[in-house]
C-alpha cells in the first residue's frame, strides 16, 4: 500500500497503513557498525548539510548556517577551512558534491558554483543559470553533463508548489532534457492575516535523487517508499515497495522541531500543520559500489539509526545500523562518516563499513 502524498489519515486509516506496510516475509541481512574508530569535533552551530570523501582520511563538509566548507582530516584530527584560513572565495556555501577529481560547491551569496581540486585548490566557476531562475547544478556525470533540480514557481499563494519538480540534464550549450520528475511537496492551506497560502507540512518528506558517474539516475520515492533507477539508455526500472515501520508524528517530535527556532518565531511556525506520519526515509546516500543507503526515520529518543541498502534494481539487500544520535552524511569504499550534533558543535564519527552482503539474495 503506497504512502499517501497528503498524510491526514485518522487513527483507523493510520492503523491500516501500519498493518499493510509491516514488511516482507523474509527479513534482509542485517549488520551493526562497530563503535566509531575516530572522532573529530567540529565547532559548528548549524548542521552539516552535505559531505564528500576526498580520499584517504580527508572529507569535505558544508555547514550553511556557519557559512563554511571545512576539510576534516582524521589523520591529524583537525578541521581546516577549504582554501585556507584566509580564503575569500566562499561567502554562503550551502551544498557540495564530488564528481571525478573535483569538489563542486554551490554559493548562494555569490550566485555561482566553484570547482576545487581534492587537495583544496580553486579551479573554475560556473555562474547561476538565469534560464533556470538562478539555479545551480546539484550533480555532474563523468561525461561532463550537469544536473539541475528545478521546482515550479510557487506564486504569491504557494499553489505553484502543487506541481512536480523536474531534474534537468544539460551540457549548458544545446542539449537539455528532463530525466526525472519529482513528486509535489506535501502541502497544507494556512490562513495568516486573512490570506490563504499553501505551505509545506512540517516534518513531511520529499523525493531524493542522485547521479552515478556513468549517468545512471536514482530517485527515492517518498510516497511510494521505493527506489526507481534510470539507466544510461533511458530505461526506467521501478523498484518494489520497501518494508517500512510507520511512525506517527508525536507531540515530542513537534516540540523538538519548534525548539530549533527562536522564541519569537515559534508561534508563526506552529501555525503550519505537521505531517501525520514521518516519511519512510530522511535522506539517501550512494556508496562506492553504486548501492543506495536510505536514512530511515526514527522515533524521538531512539539511539539506533538504521539504513536500508538498495541495489540498482530497487531491491533491498541489507539493513545496516549504528548507535548514536547522528546519521551518515557520506560514504567511501571502506568507511561511513556520521555527523552527530551535541551542545558544543558537531561530532564527526568515522565508522568502518561491514563486508558487502552475499550476492544472489532476492
Amino acid at each position: 500500500m503506497p504512502r499517501p502524498l497528503h498524510r491526514l489519515a485518522p487513527p483507523p486509516l493510520l492503523l491500516a497503513a501500519i498493518v499493510a506496510c509491516s514488511g516482507p516475509e523474509t527479513a534482509p541481512p542485517t549488520a551493526l557498525l562497530p563503535p566509531a574508530a575516530d572522532t573529530i569535533v567540529a565547532p559548528y552551530e548549524g548542521e552539516v548539510a552535505a559531505a564528500a570523501w576526498l580520499g584517504g582520511d580527508r572529507w569535505a563538509l558544508v555547514s550553511p548556517q556557519d557559512r563554511t566548507v571545512g576539510v576534516a582530516d582524521f589523520g591529524t584530527h583537525r578541521i581546516t577551512p577549504l582554501g585556507g584560513p584566509r580564503g575569500r572565495e566562499l561567502e554562503q556555501p550551502f551544498h557540495l558534491f564530488r564528481a571525478g577529481d573535483s569538489i563542486y560547491i554551490a554559493d548562494w551569496q555569490r550566485r555561482r558554483q566553484t570547482a576545487w581540486s581534492l587537495d583544496g585548490r580553486l579551479g573554475g566557476a560556473l555562474p547561476a543559470v538565469d534560464a533556470y531562475r538562478g539555479a545551480l547544478p546539484r550533480a555532474r556525470d563523468a561525461g561532463g553533463r550537469w544536473y539541475f533540480e528545478i521546482w515550479p514557481a510557487p506564486g504569491r499563494d504557494g499553489r505553484g508548489n502543487l506541481d512536480s519538480a523536474v531534474v534537468l540534464r544539460t551540457d549548458l550549450r544545446s542539449a537539455t532534457d528532463t530525466v526525472a520528475r519529482l513528486a509535489p511537496l506535501d502541502l497544507a492551506e494556512v490562513i495568516s492575516q486573512g490570506r490563504r497560502r499553501m505551505e509545506r507540512r512540517l516534518l513531511s518528506g520529499q523525493d531524493r535523487w542522485g547521479i552515478l558517474p556513468d549517468g545512471s539516475l536514482w530517485v527515492a520515492r517518498v510516497a511510494e517508499n521505493r527506489v526507481d533507477w534510470r539507466d544510461t539508455l533511458g530505461a526506467i526500472r521501478a523498484g518494489p515497495q520497501l518494508p517500512d515501520r510507520v511512525l506517527p508524528v508525536t507531540e515530542n517530535d513537534r516540540d523538538l522541531f519548534l525548539s530549533r527556532f527562536d522564541a519569537g518565531l515559534r508561534p508563526s511556525v506552529a501555525q503550519v500543520p505537521f505531517a501525520a506520519i514521518k516519511p519512510p526515509f530522511e535522506g539517501a546516500i550512494p556508496d562506492a559500489a553504486g548501492m543506495l543507503w536510505l536514512v530511515k526515520s526514527r522515533a524521538v529518543g531512539d539511539t539506533l539509526r538504521t539504513y536500508q541498502v538498495v541495489d540498482q534494481g530497487g531491491m533491498l539487500r541489507r539493513e545496516v545500523s549504528h548507535a548514536g544520535l547522528g546519521h551518515i552524511i557520506a560514504l567511501s569504499a571502506t568507511d561511513a562518516l556520521v555527523a552527530e550534533p551535541f551542545e558544543a558543535g558537531v561530532r564527526l564519527l568515522r565508522f568502518r563499513l561491514p563486508p558487502p552482503p552475499p550476492v544472489g539474495l532476492d
